[in-house]
């Protein structure tokens, strides 16, 4: 039995080693893969709630929120810089990933469902002027939400599981360039897990395409959530080698799904990533339907869509309706007045005229 005398020496070791428990993977967990250097993300284990997320996005993008965000994971920003883009996946199914020991990652509690409708209808209202782009994005439950010039970028973006297996058989898929292994192409589980990696393959590739997206004065938000790797764990187990090799896969294509976005909005862009084994509770919600979501911000529809509007339009529609109103009763009255004046008797001129022509 080792005895310990320096009771400095004890503490260090003691500390130590609740830091070691507490840094170890014990639940759910928020990385952030990628931020600029104006958005700090301090190092420790500071937990944050699920339910938080949003506002997090929301103060990453430079965004006020209705309630202060207390958590000091976040460090006070730049107030003349903001990131050109956020993007947010969530992975369901494990509760942390294998990612490089230099990157902030922090535990996650109560892990309830959360969305990023908030941000969203956020940057539609202060840049409805411009034209951000808003992907949000479920192929599991094939929900999509896209406004701006997503419409244009992801057009061709398969977002169905039918359309999503469809580009697994094309050339150019995950199917031919990644090593499978225990994985096949022939099982249920599997293709679901293989197409959302293909959705964030094709997702780098159009983004590769449309570089000038980091041009627009308007910041893009991207949110997406997996569950496939959920699926692969409730066929095989979290034990088996499926499990294995598909959360080897998954995070190899989250990595390389950050780089390509900071490479295309030049560094100016926050990717995080959110692992949860399972939700506290179902998240329900009205989806959006698919071909309605094309239609949505774009003035060149041929759907006859209505124009936009922003939300100051209830007030100076009604300041410029009784204005007008205003206007149009002065103007009734006073040509009423005018019609029925006496020239010699209600008129000032008339009068001092013929004052002075008596007086002549």
């Amino acid at each position: 039995m080792v005895h310990l005398t320096n009771p400095a020496l004890l503490i260090n070791i003691i500390h130590c080693s609740l830091f070691y428990f507490s840094s170890g993977v014990l639940g759910d967990s928020l990385t952030v893969l990628r931020s600029p250097q104006y958005v700090i993300f301090r190092d420790g284990q500071w937990p944050i709630s699920g339910e938080k997320i949003p506002d997090l996005v929301a103060l990453t993008m430079g965004f006020s929120i209705h309630e202060d965000l207390d958590w000091p994971g976040l460090a006070a920003g730049s107030l003349f810089q903001r990131p050109r883009a956020n993007a947010l996946i969530v992975v369901r199914g494990l509760d942390s990933l294998d990612f490089p020991k230099n990157i902030s990652s922090y535990p996650l509690e109560n892990p309830v469902p959360f969305t990023l409708d908030s941000v969203a209808n956020t940057v539609h209202t202060l840049f409805a002027d411009s034209t951000p782009v808003v992907l949000q994005l479920a192929p599991s439950e094939e929900r999509l939400y896209m406004m701006g010039m997503a419409n244009t970028v992801f057009e061709d973006l398969p977002v169905t599981l039918q359309q999503i297996r469809g580009r697994l058989s094309q050339d150019g898929s995950v199917l031919t360039s990644l090593p499978l292994v225990s994985l096949s192409r022939n099982n249920e589980a599997d293709l679901l897990f293989l197409s959302e990696v293909q959705v964030l393959y094709d997702i780098s590739t159009l983004l590769q395409k449309h570089k000038h997206l980091a041009k627009d004065p308007a910041p893009d938000l991207y949110s997406l959530e997996l569950a496939g790797l959920e699926e692969i764990a409730r066929r095989y187990g979290t034990d088996s080698p499926q499990f294995t090799d598909a959360t080897r896969i998954l995070t190899s294509a989250l990595q390389k799904f950050a780089d390509d976005v900071a490479n295309v909005y030049a560094n100016n862009a926050v990717v995080e990533v959110v692992t949860v084994k399972t939700f506290e509770a179902p998240l329900t919600r009205k989806s959006r339907s698919i071909l309605e979501s094309k239609q949505i911000s774009n003035p060149g529809s041929p759907y006859n869509l209505a124009y936009k509007y922003d939300y100051d339009y209830a007030v100076v529609f009604n300041i410029v309706l009784w204005l007008m109103i205003v206007l149009a009763l002065s103007v009734i009255v006073i040509s009423y007045n005018l019609w029925n004046m006496d020239p010699g008797y209600d008129s000032i001129i008339y009068r001092m005229t013929n004052q002075k022509i008596r007086m002549d």
